[in-house]
This record gives structure tokens, sequence and C-alpha cells, in this order.
């Protein structure tokens, strides 16, 4: 690893120049009065140090160059003020020593960034996130051991780098890493790409065919999608990470197997064996060690060191100059949520450098659907239903959240309809001069749950009713406040106010990207809180 220390204080850069050079890193100091760009194309370093003078313009020019070019920094801050710390963090550096500075605390904190770039080189995960560190940390405990390893987090987190991580870290380095991606295969064929078949075993089987498991042996098999096995499978790939034998399809001799298996999910499996869909004794036997991945929206600190990473490594790689971004396009790209994750970011980072205008890249350059959703769109709905235990749902169903806005929709068409109504029978003449005066029922500000099927009015069991009620509100002390819990006798509108409360929290109380998610004018937002507010109900935050 290659350290490079600028001279702006040359006490501090003289002394760490000494305690950081060693077998394992270089050093190299220059002089601001040296050619830097000269010394940097040379020299290639991992990691820059700039010793004072951190918001000189040209020091802040440097570490903004290096920052594109993929490359850490380090400043020692001549102010300790929490303010000037700040802005050197916001300026690019990943740590900031205020002076007087303990030159074996910041040589101890540099190989610490040292051993992190380096794992980060290895995986490709990238991140400065206390999530990420603790994803780091734990790949390199568990490479060493030959455990199997259980990776969950939402797709496109990066979940197949984790396991070529470890592997890379593991005595195994040198053999097979194996990656199958189990949900892509049909059930038919499923055991056979695992475990292989004889010949003859089924119609088409013309030949002996070596399964994936003989394949990895004494390397790495990363399972991808595991969740997505069938029963029939689970049982026979429990026996095989028990017993460490493998038995081919229509074959009679099972053999032995030295693989290390490493299995991803996108979905937590904990609930696939709640619900049943998942063998308890499959899933204890492989979350022996576990890695959670958060998903981008959790480390948004990490977007601008990702897009500076992607965007280099891009424009090297499809040979294209790249301008930069604009700190206002940056912020953007740092507020969207983000659900196809780094995967996401990273196709769109590829088609600005691909498209790039020559010039720095602005807020204006950045898709409407990024500059706009700075939330997540779609809104989380939760289907209780009777007796069921409540608990947090681990994502939303697309058509129970279509049938909410729709419903929300409906029932403000139908508001604006009868204000129209009201308001023409108060002011239009009618026949022979009289005016219709009064408005309907009272003038009282109805819900949509007042409005009857045809013909339900005065008739049966209809008659004399002033709602159409379904029920009860669901109990949902277990459910998070920004997802809508819909339970058997809602009336439509408990659902229009739950999912205006459930837009509100997902949005952090921003009411225009609220109502947005819901498909609804700002204005009748406003207007619908101004009802909750008259009526007496419980104010949203």
């Amino acid at each position: 690893m290659k350290v490079l220390l600028t001279l702006n204080d040359v006490e501090p850069a003289v002394r760490l120049d000494k305690l950081l050079e060693g077998p394992e890193v270089t050093t190299e100091v220059v002089s601001p009065l040296d050619d830097v760009r000269g010394v940097l194309g040379r020299f290639k370093p991992d990691l820059l140090v700039v010793t004072g003078e951190l918001r000189d313009a040209s020091n802040v020019a440097l570490v903004n160059e290096q920052l594109w070019a993929g490359r850490t920094a380090v400043g020692l801050s001549d102010s300790a003020e929490p303010a000037a710390i700040a802005r050197a963090r916001a300026a690019g550096y990943s740590e900031v020593y205020p002076k007087p500075v303990d030159v074996e605390e910041v040589a101890d904190g540099v190989r610490r960034l040292l051993e992190r770039i380096r794992l980060q080189r290895v995986t490709g995960l990238i991140g400065e996130s206390g999530a990420i560190r603790e994803v780091l940390v734990k790949i390199e405990q568990m490479a060493p051991v030959s455990s199997t390893v259980l990776i969950e987090g939402e797709s496109g987190t990066g979940k197949e780098l984790v396991a070529r991580g470890i592997h890379r870290l593991s005595p195994r380095r040198n053999r097979p890493f194996i990656a199958v991606n189990v949900g892509a295969l049909p059930e038919t064929l499923l055991e056979s790409e695992l475990f292989g078949h004889e010949k003859g075993s089924f119609t088409g089987a013309a030949e002996r065919r070596i399964g994936r498991f003989e394949l990895a042996t004494t390397g790495t098999l990363f399972l991808d999608e595991i969740g997505e096995v069938p029963p029939s499978t689970q049982v026979k790939l429990l026996r095989v990470l028990e017993e460490r034998e493998v038995t081919r399809v229509g074959g009679a001799q099972s053999f032995d197997v030295d693989v290390r298996v490493v299995a991803a999910t996108n979905r937590p499996l904990r609930e696939a064996v709640e619900s049943g869909h998942f063998r308890s004794d499959l899933y204890y036997r492989l979350n022996v060690l576990h890695i959670y991945l958060p998903p981008l929206r959790e480390r948004k600190e990490d977007i601008p060191l990702l897009v500076r990473r992607i965007v280099s490594d891009l424009a090297t790689q499809l040979d294209r100059p790249f301008r930069g971004i604009s700190a206002d396009a940056m912020q953007l790209l740092a507020e969207y949520s983000w659900p196809g994750n780094v995967r996401e970011l990273r196709n769109l980072l590829e088609s600005m450098v691909v498209l790039a205008p020559g010039r720095e890249i602005g807020a204006d350059d950045i898709p409407r659907e990024i500059r706009e959703g700075g939330v997540a769109r779609h809104l989380p709905v939760h289907y209780s239903m009777p007796g069921e235990r409540q608990q947090a749902p681990s994502a939303s169903g697309r058509e129970l959240e279509f049938i909410v806005r729709s419903l929300v929709e409906l029932k403000l068409q139908v508001e604006e309809l009868r204000r129209r109504v009201e308001h023409d029978r108060e002011v239009l003449p009618l026949r022979g001069g009289e005016v219709l005066a009064g408005t309907i029922r009272g003038g009282r500000s109805e819900w949509l749950e007042e409005v009857q099927p045809a013909g339900a009015i005065g008739a049966g069991e209809g008659a004399g009713r002033d709602r159409q009620v379904v029920g009860a509100i669901a109990p949902r002390d277990a459910v998070p406040p920004n997802v809508v819990t819909i339970s058997p006798g809602m009336t439509m509108a408990e659902i229009e106010r739950a999912a205006i409360e459930a837009a509100l929290k997902e949005t952090r109380g921003n009411r225009r990207k609220a109502a947005d998610m819901l498909g609804i004018g700002e204005r009748t937002l406003y207007r619908k809180l101004r009802e909750y507010e008259e009526g007496g109900s419980v104010t949203i935050d």
C-alpha cells in the first residue's frame, strides 16, 4: 500500500512518514512547491494525507481530483472547531484530525484505513458507513474457516461480491468458486445441476453430468436465491450439507465432497420458515454464520463515495472523459431511495458517463424520476387477516398498493363531485325562479363510506343506514407507522387516512412527495389535513 504525505506542516508529516514506512506500506513526502501531480502520476498512492491548510484552494482541488480517481484522503485540521471539522469532511476527507495531533494515533488510523481499502478492493464493497465497515470486518473474520454462511439483503446490494470476498480471503482462494442462481433453474433440472446425474437416469440424460457440488470440490459453492429451492430439493440439500456426501440423480453410489457453501437470499429466510415454505432444519444448517447487507437507502452517506468510485472505474473502462457532478446533482443522488440499490446506481452512472455532455453534470441532467423521487415512490401496504399475529411486513404488495391508491383517488373524486353539486344547488336558479338552498345531508363533509351502492338506500337492510361500514380498524401495534395496515372491517375513511399517515411518515413529513406517492394533488392533501384538524383528529407529524 502507498501513502503520499504533503509538507504543509513539516513536523507531523516527517514523523508520520517514519511511523508508516514499513514492509507493507510505502510512503513519499511531497512539498507544495513540488510538481504534486507529477508525483501522483508516478507514485499512484492509495491514500493521501494533507497535513494542513485543508481549505487552501490548491489542496481542495487536489483532494477533489484524488476522490474522483478513487483514492482516499486524510486531513490534519489547523482548527479544532466542530464546524471546521464538518466542512473538511464535507470536502471529502474520510478522517479529520484536529491539531495538535497525536501522531501515533493518526498513524494507527491511517493503517486501519489502508486495511479497509485493501478489503474493499478484494470484495468490491465500497463505503465508509458503519454498516459496511461491519460487513467488511465479518468477511475478514469468517473467511479463514469453512463454516456455512448465509447472506441476506435486497437485490442489487452486492451479495455475490460478499461471497467472492469471503472466498478470496480464505485458504480456498486458489480453488474453484462456483456460483449458482437456484431461483433461475427449473425445478426439474435443479437437482441435476446441483448434484449431477448418471447416464440414462431420465429422458434426455445421454451421458453422465458433473454437478456443481462436485465441480466446487475443495473450493466454494455460492447458492444465490436459496429461498426459491423447492421442498423436495431442500431435503436432499440438507443431507449433503450434513453428511458432506453427494449422490448423483439416478446413481446408487455416494461420494465425499469438500465444499464450503455460501448461500444468499433477497428476503428474510426466517419468514419463509415461519410460513412453512422453507425447512427450519435447513435454515439452521445454512445460518451458521450470518451477514446482513443493508440497502443503499440505509447507508446514504456512502452514495457520494460510490458515485465517485464507480464513475472513475467506468470512465476508465469505457475510455470516456467525465467532467464531474455538481453539488446539487450529487445531493439529488444522495436523497434518492434507490430501490434497485447499487445495481440501479451503477446503471444510471454508466448512462451518464456514456452520454456526458462534455461538461459537469448538473441537477437538470439527472432523470426526472430521480429528481422527484427522493423517497420510495411505492406505498408499503400490509393486509391483516382476523386473528393473525401482527408483525412488521417485509415488503409491500403492489396489488394492495394499487387498490389503496385507487380507493383514495376514487374517494377524493366523489368528494369533489359532491362539493360541485352542493355549490350548484346553492346558487343555480330552478324552474320558476326558485332557488334550491341547503347542502347534502346538512352540509357535513362526507367520507366515501357514506356512498352506498345503487339501490341500497331505502331498500332492505341498507335502509336508514348512514354509511356502508365494512368493520373496525385492526390493531397496528407491531406494524411500522409508514406502512398502511388493512384489515377486514376498515372503512374507506380509515383506509384513506391510514394511507395519508403512512405516506407522510415515509416521506418524513414532505407533503409534496407524500402527495406524489399517493397519486393526488398537493392542494388536495393540504385540504385533507385541514379537515383532520377541524374534526379534532390526531395531528399527523
